[in-house]
């Protein structure tokens, strides 16, 4: 019975999502296979072509021609693993990570117009019905511990006003930080969304157990360098991050956060990380950052990254005494600090 049962499901849902026709049901040019690569390096933008395997149960021969098509049409690039010199790291390009954030939108619009059709007070029955088949089939499976585990993705809709809320939230109820510092993310955050460029500038939202949890920004610095900070920021700093013509030179990290709750999962440093790999193979020269030290654990997280503290300046803001940090990364060799 729960043979049958499970097959009626299958057919049920492949035909549900449009699986045997991906590309057409989607309006893209990628298969589901070709897309769920995709999806996995948007989510773990640093994966060796062994654990892609793995996580996808993917024959090896056929990943790596899928591989070699996306590198032949600039959506990824190979390089030597940093863990394993025989093993293979792969990463998304700007252009590989545009088609990622095509088929993330158009799924997330497929799955809202089937949620469009179930009345709103059973929606939380479908999902928990969902979440009890990941659970009990997912259960002992390889990989599986990475997939319930943290992921960092680009945010959805309605997410840039979770930022600026739960800055204002969690440093209010942590340092007593008044609603200026609510404000000034409010702004940076209004800057972003108003015009960006996604080749130099973009931000993560750290998801886990189905919510976001964490998240950080990379911009580029109109300033070209640090100390433009004065009293402007906790993990953040600086100018509002235009873009302006020309190569880029600095990049700057703002408004990294952690959720309380969600600590002790290397959020904070998986979050950093993603900023300095961005920064780099984007182009620039140097990354740089402001903070205040009272922020010990995030100033932690710069030193074992291989920030510098280049200043300081004391500075009321937020309705207390703080101590502005500067911090600089070079990112590509002969970058001086």
């Amino acid at each position: 019975m729960a043979v049958q049962e499970i097959r009626a499901f299958n057919r049920f849902y492949t035909n549900l999502i449009g699986a045997l026709d991906y590309s057409k049901h989607l309006y893209t040019p990628y298969t589901l296979t070709e897309s769920r690569v995709l999806y996995e390096l948007a989510h773990a933008p640093r994966t060796d072509a062994a654990d892609l395997r793995v996580e996808l149960s993917l024959d090896a021969g056929y990943l790596s021609r899928l591989l070699t098509r996306f590198e032949r049409d600039g959506l990824v690039g190979r390089a030597p693993s940093e863990r394993d010199a025989r093993r293979q790291r792969i990463t998304l390009t700007p252009l590989g990570r545009e088609a990622a954030a095509l088929l993330d939108e158009r799924s997330r619009e497929a799955v809202g117009s089937l949620l469009a059709g179930v009345e709103p007070e059973r929606q939380p029955q479908l999902t928990d019905a969902m979440r009890t088949v990941r659970e009990i089939l997912g259960a002992g499976r390889p990989g599986a511990a990475h997939r319930d585990g943290p992921v960092l993705r680009d945010p959805v809709p309605g997410e840039l006003g979770w930022i600026v809320q739960r800055h204002g939230a969690v440093y209010a109820a942590e340092y007593g930080w008044n609603s200026e510092f609510e404000g000034l993310v409010a702004r940076i955050v209004a800057d972003f969304a108003q015009g960006h460029d996604p080749r130099l500038e973009r931000v993560w939202i750290a998801e886990l157990d189905g919510r976001p949890v964490g998240t950080v920004m990379c911009v580029r610095d109109t300033e070209g360098g640090v100390g433009d900070a004065e009293g402007t920021a906790g993990d953040d700093g600086g100018t509002t991050g235009g873009v302006r013509d020309g190569a880029p030179g600095t990049a700057r990290l703002r408004l990294l956060l952690v959720e309380p709750g969600a600590r002790g999962h290397g959020l904070g440093e998986r979050l950093i990380g993603e900023v300095v790999d961005f920064a780099r193979e984007a182009g620039y020269r140097e990354l740089v950052l402001w903070t205040n030290d009272v922020l010990a654990a995030a100033r932690t997280l710069y030193l074992r990254t291989g920030f510098t503290l280049v200043a300081e300046k004391p500075h009321r803001s937020y309705g207390a005494d703080l101590v502005g940090q500067d911090w600089r990364l070079p990112l590509q060799e002969g970058s001086a600090i």
